[in-house]
């Protein structure tokens, strides 16, 4: 049967638009903190989430239905250079601006957005196409191993100035996971993982505020006024909630006291107003959308698709939960919002493309 007379994978489907739904209504009640505060930005953060996030995502995510996943593999290298490219801009001066420290956004016409999100993708893309070609050498470094450490060098050079450590974290987890399904023996990832990690801990201590970071999840009562502020409050919203929360709209601590809850704490504000049941409904959503997208990813038409599907998934998977133990003080704080959830335009309507890319590969599925 042809992909044209096969459907999409209307389960899959199904999990992300809940989630979407669900935080559609939840960005909206954790933006009314912004509201009290600054009624001009209120309407700039709902538009670009609605207009740019949502209705650019909805047509992103149809678009890339319509795509035959074959369409990404033979540019791959291009779209990877046009990913760099473009996060890149943040440099250029009245292009790239800086917002909370960090250089992370560009502007054009107006429209701001932050071009790693189109790089996460590109990656992962890249990735999928080289490990499917490597295949039959995939136990040799050279092949395996050894590229993916030259992306991400080749992509670090570029986060790390901007500082974006989060992505690099994401990003270098996603290709781990992605060279696992692609066949890579233990000792190679092994040796990757404990490279990575051993990296990240020289640069964390020699980076006041990644130290700052990872000195609050290990001692989150120090500072409550200062750099634990953030998880103090998160928790407190989340307690407050206690099993059935305050009820939609009754947040409390989202309008004066907890920081950015229409973004990175956003999770805080469904605990507090709809307690452990609506987090765990939450966390219980992502799980099945990762489990949905790999069981896609298993019956993929070839190795490309599949890894690209898997890392695709992963990708979405570990941001929602890196956010997640962020905010729970399980994790040190990354700034990593919540995927389908937290304010950000590009970041929803990226995912929402990817969501686009796995139905088509869904579509494609084999029988």
């Amino acid at each position: 049967m042809s992909a044209e007379k096969k459907s999409i994978d209307y389960v899959f489907l199904t999990i992300a638009s809940i989630l979407v739904i669900i935080g559609i209504f939840v960005f909206f009640s954790a933006s009314l903190g912004v509201l009290a505060r600054d009624e001009g930005k209120f309407y700039q953060i709902l538009i670009s989430q609605i207009a740019l996030g949502l209705v650019g995502g909805a047509i992103a995510l149809y678009a890339c239905t319509r795509i035959p996943y074959r369409f990404w593999r033979e540019r791959s290298a291009v779209i990877l250079i046009a990913g760099i490219g473009l996060t890149l801009l943040v440099f250029v001066p009245h292009l790239g601006f800086a917002h909370g420290g960090a250089r992370r956004w560009v502007s054009i016409f107006g429209i701001s957005f932050q071009p790693v999100e189109f790089l996460k993708i590109a990656f992962i893309i890249y990735l999928a196409s080289w490990l499917s070609w490597a295949k039959k050498r995939i136990d040799n470094p050279l092949f395996g191993i050894l590229p993916l450490f030259v992306i991400i060098g080749l992509v670090a050079s570029v986060l790390v100035f901007q500082p974006d450590t989060k992505s690099l974290i994401l990003m270098s987890a996603t290709g781990l996971g992605m060279l696992f399904l692609s066949g890579t023996p233990i000792k190679h990832l092994l040796i990757f993982g404990g490279g990575t990690v051993v990296v990240f801990l020289l640069v964390a201590f020699n980076t006041p505020y990644l130290s700052s970071r990872i000195n609050t999840f290990l001692h989150p009562a120090n500072d409550p006024t200062g750099s634990s502020y953030q998880l103090q409050q998160s928790l407190i919203a989340i307690g407050s909630g206690q099993a059935r929360g305050r009820g939609f709209g009754q947040s409390i601590q989202k309008f004066s006291y907890l920081p950015e809850p229409q973004g990175d704490s956003i999770f805080a504000v469904i605990g507090e107003e709809f307690g452990f049941l609506g987090t765990t409904i939450v966390v219980i959503l992502y799980i099945l959308f990762a489990m949905r997208g790999l069981w896609i990813a298993r019956r993929a038409p070839d190795l490309f698709s599949g890894l690209l599907a898997s890392g695709l998934v992963i990708l979405i998977s570990l941001q929602a939960f890196m956010n997640i133990a962020s905010i729970t003080g399980l994790f040190p704080l990354t700034g990593v919002p919540l995927v389908f959830m937290s304010q950000g335009g590009t970041s929803l309507l990226i995912s929402l493309a990817a969501v686009g890319i796995i139905l088509r590969i869904s579509k494609e599925r084999k029988t």
